[in-house]
C-alpha cells in the first residue's frame, strides 16, 4: 500500500466489501491455504507463523450480528493467508464470544492455535473464568494461557504450571504491555518456567532489546508481540511520507509490512499480533510473513529511516 496512490488505514473504517462477506459463508476448506514464515517455539520445536491476530478492542462488538460477520470475515481471512494464533483476553468486553461465533461459522479450523489468558485479582477464581473463556472460545483446552498483566501471578502461574502438568493447557506465559513492571517480568522469566511472554515492541518502541529479548533468548521463551503499531498511532504517524525505494528487497510494500517485518525478524521473537477490523488490512498484515525477514544490518537502516521521518 504505497502511500502516495493508496488509501490510509484510518480512512478505510467502513463496513466491509460485499465480496468479502459472501466468501465468509463459504466453507471453510474451500479456501487456499498458503505458506507463511515460521518460527518454532523454543520449549517444544513446534512452529508457528510469524504473524497472528491480536483481539483487543477490535472483537469487542457485542452482539451485533453485522459486526461479528465483519470479524468471521477477518478470521477466514487470516487462516486462508496461513495464520494459526488469535490471542485474547477476558478484559477484552465481548471479544471471547465474538471469536467463539466466527470459529463455529469457519467451521473450527484445526490449524487454529487458541492463546487466552487469566484475570482476576483473586487467584482463587482463576479456574472458573478460565473455564468461561473456554466456553467462549467452544475449545475443550486452550494451547496457551497467559497470566494477564501479571495480575496475581504468583497464584495464576502456579495453577496454570499445574494444568499444563495434567495436560489441560499445553504452553503457559505471562503478559504485559506498553513497557509497564518489565523489572517483575524479568524476575519472572528468570525464575519460572514459562514457555511464553507477552511484551509490546516496535520500530520506535525497542527499551525490551536491552534485557527482556535477550533473556527470553537465553531462557528459551518465546515472545508474542503485542501493539506493534501502538494501536495504529504508529502508521497514522508515517503513513504520508513514501516507504524507501529498498524496502522492496525484502518484499515490503506498504508500511504494516515494514514495521511487521522488523519486529519479527528480532532473533528472540516469535510471532506479532496486529489487531484489525478489515480484511484488506489482515491481508496487508500476514504479507509480512511471506518472502524474506531483514537481517541485522537491514533492520538498523529500517529503524534509522523511520526515526528519521
Amino acid at each position: 500500500m504505497p502511500p502516495e496512490t493508496s488509501l490510509s488505514r484510518r480512512s478505510v473504517f467502513g463496513v466491509v466489501a460485499a465480496g468479502a462477506a459472501a466468501a465468509m459463508l463459504r466453507p471453510f476448506a474451500a479456501m487456499a491455504q498458503a505458506d507463511p514464515i515460521t518460527k518454532p517455539i523454543p520449549s517444544s520445536g513446534e512452529r508457528l507463523p510469524v504473524i497472528g491476530l491480536g483481539t483487543w478492542i477490535t472483537f469487542n462488538v457485542g452482539d451485533d450480528v453485522e459486526l461479528r460477520d465483519e470479524c468471521t470475515a477477518v478470521m477466514r481471512a487470516f487462516f486462508a493467508a496461513g495464520g494459526r494464533l488469535i490471542d485474547s483476553s477476558p478484559m477484552y468486553g465481548s471479544s471471547q464470544p465474538v471469536i467463539g461465533y466466527g470459529l463455529s461459522k469457519l467451521g473450527r479450523p484445526s490449524t487454529l492455535f487458541s492463546a487466552d489468558k487469566v484475570w482476576s485479582s483473586s487467584g482463587s477464581s482463576g479456574p472458573e473464568q478460565i473455564e468461561d473463556s473456554k466456553g467462549y472460545w467452544g475449545v475443550q483446552r486452550f494451547d496457551l494461557l497467559q497470566v494477564h498483566n501479571l495480575l496475581a501471578w504468583e497464584d495464576h502461574l502456579a495453577a496454570l504450571l499445574a494444568m499444563k502438568a495434567e495436560g489441560r493447557v499445553r504452553y503457559v506465559g505471562i503478559t504485559t504491555s506498553e513497557g509497564r513492571r518489565h523489572a517483575e517480568v524479568q524476575k519472572v522469566m528468570a525464575s519460572q518456567p514459562i514457555d511464553f511472554v507477552q511484551i509490546t515492541y516496535n520500530i520506535l518502541d525497542r527499551e525490551v532489546e536491552r534485557r527482556i529479548l535477550p533473556l527470553a533468548q537465553d531462557r528459551g521463551i518465546a515472545v508474542l508481540i503485542n501493539r506493534p503499531f501502538r494501536q495504529g498511532a504508529l502508521i497514522g504517524s508515517i503513513e504520508r511520507h513514501a516507504l524507501p525505494s529498498w524496502a522492496s528487497d525484502i518484499g515490503v510494500g506498504n508500511w504494516a509490512q515494514f514495521i511487521l517485518k522488523f519486529i519479527v525478524s528480532h532473533p528472540a521473537v516469535t510471532c506479532a499480533i496486529p489487531a484489525t477490523t478489515r480484511v484488506a488490512h489482515v491481508k496487508e498484515n500476514m504479507g509480512a510473513a511471506a518472502g524474506q525477514l531483514p537481517d541485522a544490518a537491514m533492520r538498523r537502516r529500517m529503524a534509522a529511516y523511520v526515526e528519521a521521518l
